[in-house]
């Protein structure tokens, strides 16, 4: 693959506060890349600098192997979309699209063909005559895709272009999203501090915290292998302990609030150490409390229940914390004698499923 944006060393302050710090990535021409992270982490801030719309106080931008650090986000083959929009309110969608066509000095009837088909594209070309006022919030949100891609920029940046839609809407406009990209086949690089939205859609994730780059991979790889309980906790829900770890009969054991678990093998080299485990909610099985004890079996009381439609989320209260479980209903259903809230319950979780993490928690 081609790298299409590379920075170096990119680095933004604002007097004494430092914004991005010291960020050195690359792109790969065609990607879905998402910076995901809590407000302030950075990563609008190394978006707008990608656009051209915030100037480094150090660093250097690289687009398609030319230096673009200087350039003005008019003269870089990128375009931005912002999460309020921005449309003209007395232009009809068709000319909203075609603004920036019109004003390089295209020809009229090229403008409006061209500006038909990339409204085509995100399934508003019947819409070409309306106001912005007489569309919806999703809608006006596919104009103002529609506009960024008409002129084909090498990359699309997308600043939380859906955090203005209510959850149904946003749930369609990220599929959308996803169908726009594979169809126009531009790099896409998104900014967003949505879990669900960064998992859905993306090629790669980068998680930022504090102007820095955390950890980058797939959606499945941050999931299943984060380095950090930071990113644990910020890629899905992730029930988080500390523990020493001992051997026991040549096996690493760990404790859990008191009860005794066998530690996964990659622990075994932090014997005598502590550390910090965390498991997915979706991770542990809920066991009748009348089957003989399991091996990694950890007995709690059962503090909520929370219906999710094919799945329940239980809230298991252990002393001095309380853990989530995600189990499917079929199963719920399955377990002789169903507790209700204030039964004692039981939950096994394999040593495989436990993960290891650096001690890192709070954003």
């Amino acid at each position: 693959m081609t790298t299409i944006i590379e920075t170096k060393n990119l680095t933004k302050k604002y007097g004494d506060v430092t914004g991005v710090d010291d960020i050195s990535l690359s792109v790969e021409e065609g990607e879905f890349v998402t910076l995901l992270g809590p407000s302030g982490c950075g990563k609008s801030t190394l978006l707008r600098m990608l656009g051209g719309f915030e100037e480094p106080t150090q660093g250097r931008i690289m687009l398609a192997g030319c230096d673009v650090t200087d350039v003005p986000p008019s003269k870089r083959a990128v375009n931005m979309v912002f999460q309020d929009y921005a449309l003209f309110p007395h232009l009809s969608a068709g000319k909203n699209v075609g603004y920036g066509l019109r004003v390089s000095g295209m020809a009229k009837r090229e403008v409006i063909a061209k500006s038909r088909e990339a409204l085509a594209l995100v399934g508003l070309e019947d819409r070409f005559d309306a106001a912005p006022h007489m569309l919806s919030g999703g809608q006006r949100q596919r104009v103002a895709l529609a506009r960024a891609i008409v002129r084909r920029p090498r990359v699309l940046l997308l600043d939380e272009p859906l955090s203005a839609l209510d959850a149904n809407l946003r749930e369609q406009m990220q599929i959308e999203l996803k169908h726009l990209h594979t169809k126009v086949g531009l790099t896409f690089i998104l900014v967003t501090h949505d879990q669900t939205e960064a998992l859905t859609m993306s090629d790669r994730v980068i998680v930022m915290r504090n102007g820095k780059i955390v950890q980058s991979g797939s959606p499945q790889d941050l999931y299943e292998n984060p380095r950090t309980g930071y990113v644990a906790g910020f890629i899905g829900n992730t029930n988080l302990f500390r523990s020493r770890v001992e051997t026991e009969a040549g096996k690493s054991v760990i404790t859990c609030f008191g009860q005794p678990l066998a530690a996964p093998e990659k622990s075994a080299s932090l014997s005598g150490h502590d550390a910090l485990f965390g498991f997915r909610p979706e991770k542990a099985a809920l066991v009748s409390n009348t089957e003989q004890p399991r091996q990694n079996t950890l007995r709690g009381t059962l503090a909520d229940v929370l219906y999710h439609g094919k799945s329940a989320r239980l809230v298991v209260d252990l002393g001095p914390e309380r853990f989530v479980v995600d189990v499917p209903i079929s199963d719920v259903s399955g377990v002789s004698g169903l507790p209700q809230v204030g039964d004692p319950v039981a939950l096994n979780i394999e040593p495989h499923n436990i993960m290891v993490l650096e001690d890192e928690v709070t954003g």
